[in-house]
């Protein structure tokens, strides 16, 4: 059964993206090196409302590479995959290739 959740307010879903363990040439890598929070979003909410009534849109959208905190988000199991639910304003920034 396939599941799908939709972010209420100004949350994002992410799902994080686990670093090579390795080089191309089978070097081991040691655990520091590789440990950099980034994640594609997968879901994203409508936004919050400001004073005035109106939805301020979430700055991202479906596929975008984010820049994570090392600490926060709400740790959310859907069937075998894990993901994270963040606030739009935890999230530090978009990476561009």
């Amino acid at each position: 059964m396939a599941k799908r959740l939709i972010p209420t307010l100004n949350r994002v879903l992410v799902e994080k993206i686990l670093p090579p363990s390795k080089t191309t040439a089978g070097i081991l890598l040691p655990e520091k090196s590789t440990k950099l929070n980034s994640g594609k979003v997968v879901a994203v909410g409508p936004g919050a409302r400001g004073k005035e009534g109106k939805t301020i849109p979430v700055p991202f959208k479906e596929g975008d590479t984010v820049l994570l905190p090392e600490f926060g988000g709400s740790q959310i199991k859907l069937g075998d995959k894990e993901f994270h639910l963040y606030r739009d304003e935890d999230i530090l920034g978009t990476l561009h290739d």
